[in-house]
C-alpha cells in the first residue's frame, strides 16, 4: 500500500491548504523534508501558494551541511525566496521572541530516528513551549519512526534534562514526532494550538518494520546514512560518551558497536556471548577494520564490530540495540578492567558542565555504574530497563495514532 507522509497529505488536500490562507507560515525542516517526488518541502509549499514567511533549521542546519555534533549554524536569508532562515542550533536552541513573531502557523516537518537523544525531539518540545507562550499554532507534518514501535532503555531521571534529553522518556521511544507532540503537551501541561497532519497507510509493524519499502532514505543528518543506522542508533549513540570510535570519519558511522586500535574485538565478542547471548539476537555482528579520516583515532587502524540489523539477519522484535551496546561496554570492561572507556567531564557534551557525556546521553549514571561495577549482573540492568519500558508503554498507549 502506498504511504503518504504528512507533507504529501497537506499538499494534496485543498481543505487543509485553505486553512493556511491569510496566515504567515514558518517551516521547520532539514534535507529529508521532501515530498514523495523528492521536492523539498519549502519549495513544494511555496509552489502550492502557501505564504511561507520564514524557515527554521535544526541541528546540522536546514541544508544538513554541518557534519559533526556541536557544530553551530548561523541565521541567514534564503537566496531564492528572500525569507529569513533561523537556526535552532546556533546562538540559541530555543526559538526567540523575534523568531516566533515571524509567523502565525509553524509547520514542523523533520524526519526523526525514534531516539530520545536525536535532538529534533527536543527542538519540537522547545517550539511547542514557545508557541504556547506566544499564542502560535503548530502543525506536525508527521513522518515514520524508522525504528518502529519497539521501546527500549531506562527513563531519563528528572534533573538530568539536556538538549539530548528533553523529558523522562526511554532511549528508544517508539513514537512518531506527531505522537510525541501529544505526549509533550500532556506531560508539561501546555496550552497550545496543536495539530498532527497524519500519515496515511503507514504500518509501523508492516513491511519495513517502520520504514516504508516504497520510500527511499534521505539522510536527516549527515551521519544517518541508512535504515540500518536508524535501527542501531538507540545503542550506538552511546559511544559518543566513550573513548572508542562510533565510526565517524568512515562511510558507515554509528553502525558499529565500537572501533579501537588497542582492543581485541574477538575477545570482546566472545565475552558478550558468554554474558548475554539473548542480547545479541535480531542482527548479525561482523568483525571489521577501519581507519577514520577524522574524529576519534583518526589515521589509526581500528578493529571493530559492525552491526547488521538488516536483510535476513534482522528480527524486528528480537533486536535490542540499547542492551546490545551496553553489553559491548560491559564486555570491554571485563576484558580490559583498566581501560579508559569513558570520555571525561572536561568534554562538554551538548553544552553540559561537569558531567560525564555517557551520563548525559543516558539521562543518569545507571548504565555507566552498571558497566563499571564488577558485581553487577546482566539481570540487574535488564530489570531496571524492563520496568521503565513497561511504564512508558503504558503511559503513551492512548496517544498512538497508527
Amino acid at each position: 500500500m502506498s504511504v503518504q507522509f504528512g507533507i504529501d497529505r497537506l499538499l494534496g488536500d485543498p481543505v487543509l491548504l485553505r486553512e493556511l490562507d491569510g496566515k504567515r507560515v514558518a517551516l521547520v525542516a532539514h534535507p529529508a523534508s521532501v515530498t514523495r517526488d523528492l521536492t523539498h518541502s519549502l519549495d513544494a509549499l511555496i509552489a502550492a501558494g502557501v505564504n511561507v514567511a520564514s524557515a527554521f533549521g535544526p541541528q546540522h542546519g536546514l541544508k544538513g551541511d554541518k557534519q559533526d555534533n556541536m557544530v553551530e549554524t548561523a541565521d541567514e536569508n534564503d537566496p531564492q525566496y528572500g525569507i529569513p532562515v533561523f537556526s535552532l542550533y546556533g546562538e540559541v536552541r530555543r526559538p526567540t521572541c523575534q523568531m516566533m513573531s515571524s509567523a502565525d502557523v509553524f509547520l514542523f516537518d523533520l524526519q526523526d530516528l525514534g531516539c530520545r537523544i536525536y535532538t529534533f525531539v527536543t527542538t519540537l518540545l522547545y517550539l511547542l513551549e514557545e508557541a504556547a507562550k506566544f499564542g502560535k499554532t503548530v502543525w506536525v507534518l508527521d513522518r515514520p519512526n524508522p525504528a518502529g514501535r519497539p521501546v527500549e532503555g531506562s527513563l531519563l531521571i528528572p534533573g538530568n534534562e539536556s538538549f539530548v534529553g528533553a523529558a523522562p522518556m526511554p532511549m528508544r521511544h517508539g513514537l512518531t514526532l506527531g505522537e510525541m507532540g501529544h505526549w509533550f503537551i500532556r506531560h508539561f501541561d501546555l496550552n497550545v494550538d496543536y495539530r498532527v497532519i497524519e500519515m496515511q497507510g503507514w504500518e509501523p509493524d508492516g513491511p519495513g518494520h517502520g520504514w516504508p519499502l516504497t520510500r527511499i532514505w534521505i539522510n536527516p543528518s549527515p551521519n544517518a546514512a541508512n535504515v540500518n543506522m536508524a535501527r542501531a542508533y538507540a545503542g550506538t549513540v552511546m559511544i559518543e560518551g566513550a573513548t572508542v570510535s562510533e565510526g565517524r570519519g568512515t562511510t558507515r558511522p554509528l553502525e558499529v558497536l565500537f572501533g579501537a586500535p588497542d582492543i581485541d574485538t574477538k575477545a570482546v565478542l566472545a565475552e558478550m556471548w558468554r554474558l548475554a547471548p539473548d542480547w545479541i539476537e535480531g542482527c548479525a555482528i561482523r568483525e571489521c577494520w577501519f581507519e577514520p579520516t577524522f574524529h576519534k583515532h583518526a589515521g589509526k587502524l581500528c578493529n571493530a564490530l559492525m552491526i547488521h540489523a538488516e536483510g535476513p539477519f534482522y528480527d524486528h522484535h528480537a533486536f535490542k540495540p540499547w542492551r546490545l551496546q551496553a553489553l559491548a561496554f560491559k564486555a570491554i570492561r571485563n576484558v580490559y578492567p583498566g581501560y579508559q572507556l569513558w570520555r571525561g567531564s572536561d568534554f562538554k557534551y551538548e553544552y553540559t558542565d561537569n558531567v560525564l557525556a555517557i551520563d548525559v546521553i543516558n539521562g543518569g549514571p545507571a548504565l555507566r555504574e552498571w558497566v563499571d561495577d564488577p558485581a553487577a549482573r546482566v539481570a540487574d540492568l535488564d530489570a531496571l530497563a524492563s520496568n521503565d519500558e513497561a511504564a512508558w508503554i503504558a503511559d503513551v498507549r492512548d496517544l498512538l495514532i497508527y
